[in-house]
């Protein structure tokens, strides 16, 4: 009888599950949602953050359309720089490791203004600072992305290449067949996070007077002096955007997870 009654009171009863239930929730996230919430309301009923918001959300689309593209290019680049950071040719090696450091020794504003006050006059595209601002950013972050190829290949165990080199596959063929799918799916949460950053570091692009989320916000304060209203609803634009970005990039994450298994 006593074993049994040891047995029963090891069982989570309804309250342990249900405050357990309530530790894990995403309170962060739930606060947010509700401040934010909050925040659109008050800016709705108010005519002048009516007036300054429907202005500055005119920028969200051209900062997720340069991010987007420059994101693509950057993916590109990481891969190659990446294929080259793993790679036992000596030349692909330095020079791949040659980009990387310099890149990210570089901060990105630098890397911008370059682009746009140095390399595009020598390409007769100065007057596109959108371009510009596309080329600098997939450059600078293509040697991030890199490195998150890299790290992604090296996790993958290295008695997998031996095992394709025994059945006959070449280096490439057990790269591009065996390596690099379970690579991609590894690093697909931290490629998520640099595509959120680079959204963000978009807002850089107001330095070289790309119409994006920040540079419109700049505008309408310089033009109204309400720098206040301006800036709080470019803020409250950029928290929607990373906050739905950063719920699916947890949803990537936990579908990844469980592919493992």
């Amino acid at each position: 009888m006593a074993q049994v009654t040891s047995l029963e009171t090891d069982q989570p009863t309804d309250h342990a599950v249900a405050g357990s239930a309530l530790a894990r929730a995403p309170w962060w996230l739930i606060i947010l949602s509700v401040g934010i919430g909050f925040a659109l309301l008050a800016m709705l009923r108010d005519e002048a953050y009516t007036k300054t918001l429907s202005y500055v959300v005119g920028g969200v689309g051209m900062s997720v359309f340069i991010t987007v593209v420059a994101y693509m290019i950057a993916l590109v680049l990481g891969l190659i720089a990446g294929l080259g950071r793993v790679a036992t040719n000596p030349f692909a090696f330095h020079t791949a490791t040659l980009y990387v450091e310099v890149m990210r020794g570089l901060p990105m504003l630098v890397i911008i203004l370059y682009t746009q006050f140095v390399i595009a006059p020598w390409l007769g595209a100065q007057r596109y600072p959108a371009l510009s601002g596309i080329i600098a950013l997939a450059i600078g972050y293509g040697a991030y992305l890199a490195e998150v190829y890299r790290a992604g290949i090296e996790s993958i165990e290295r008695g997998q290449a031996e095992a394709a080199r025994s059945l006959g596959m070449s280096s490439g063929q057990t790269m591009r067949h065996i390596i690099l799918p379970q690579a991609l799916r590894r690093v697909l949460p931290p490629l998520g996070n640099d595509f959120i950053a680079m959204l963000k570091d978009s807002s850089l692009l107001s330095a070289i007077g790309v119409s994006e989320l920040t540079q419109l916000a700049k505008i309408e304060g310089s033009r109204t002096f309400d720098y206040f209203r301006a800036f709080n609803s470019a803020a409250i634009l950029y928290l929607i955007l990373t906050l739905l970005l950063s719920l699916g990039v947890r949803l990537l994450e936990r579908s990844t997870r469980s592919g493992r298994r």
